[in-house]
């Protein structure tokens, strides 16, 4: 083949190749606007509440007791009627400080939930968790009183292992520093919310 001939099928080949990627890129045309990406939350749960004044925090110290050689933060309200504890990383909840077993006697809680074998059982106590939600359960034996226990004054939060809890006019509130979830309740009704105590109070 002459240099001449073998240089002519080098130019149809060229030719051909570029009428084949004139045709690819006839189709959709990629446009940058330089504009950001949207982004999207992962995570759209409600953050917890920002941390409590320290004029508002006691000693964690002066409410721990060792059950079963195990710390436990154990507080009762001012007025005596409620128990509560923090069990380190595992949950805080609180219990009639008397007649624990009959119930809580709260306005609007539940008549029945499951007990620890799934039969229907009548709730004694209100519980969070370090995950899920806050709930009523009930107890098969007092988890949160301790004879040793001192009374949170109000507006006080004792704050401890991943938890949070205060008493107020309001009623007693914990939660889990893990999930924001928590708990405020009173004689008068239950919310499934933890309420700060504000900056401002005494």
């Amino acid at each position: 083949m002459s240099p001449l001939a073998h240089n002519r099928i080098r130019l149809l080949f060229a030719s051909a190749a570029l009428a084949i990627a004139a045709v690819g890129c006839s189709g959709e045309q990629i446009v940058n606007t330089d504009e950001p990406r949207p982004t999207t939350q992962a995570n759209t749960s409600t953050p917890p509440p920002a941390a409590p004044s320290a004029a508002h925090l006691v000693n964690a110290f002066d409410y721990v007791a060792h059950p079963h050689g195990a710390a436990v933060y154990y507080f009762t309200t001012p007025s005596g009627r409620w128990a509560c504890a923090i069990v380190p990383r595992v949950k805080a909840g609180c219990q009639s400080a008397t007649g624990w077993a009959s119930g809580m006697g709260i306005s609007g809680a539940p008549t029945s939930v499951p007990d620890a074998s799934g039969q229907d059982a009548t709730p004694n106590a209100v519980v969070v968790e370090r995950q899920g939600d806050a709930r009523f359960v009930a107890l098969e034996e007092a988890e949160f009183a301790a004879d040793t226990a001192k009374t949170l004054d109000f507006n006080r939060v004792l704050n401890a292992a991943g938890f949070r809890c205060n008493v107020q006019e309001s009623g007693v509130s914990c939660m889990s520093e893990a999930s924001g979830n928590g708990f405020t309740f009173s004689a008068q009704g239950f919310a499934p919310h933890y309420t700060e105590v504000p900056p401002t109070a005494p």
